[in-house]
């Protein structure tokens, strides 16, 4: 995909809940507030999801974009 699909992409995901998937397997989910060329990403009312637990609430986030894997839309 090119950047500019990329970040077309991105732009439509503003103000709607994403998935987050992170390097190391760690995944969380927040409403996405604004992005940069980095993929750098600040996510408010932000969890980290567990298998088998209860998500645990992070509150307003920043995710460093290098160790973004990919970002979906997450349904609430």
């Amino acid at each position: 995909m090119s950047e500019i699909g990329a970040t077309e992409m991105l732009s439509e995901s503003l103000g709607s809940f994403v998935l987050v998937k992170l390097k190391g397997g760690r995944e969380v989910r927040g409403l996405m507030r604004s992005f940069d060329q980095h993929l750098n990403l600040v996510l408010e009312n932000a969890e980290e999801l567990f298998p088998d637990k209860e998500p645990k609430k992070l509150g307003a986030i920043i995710v460093r974009g290098d160790n973004v894997v990919i970002v979906s839309p997450s349904p609430r």
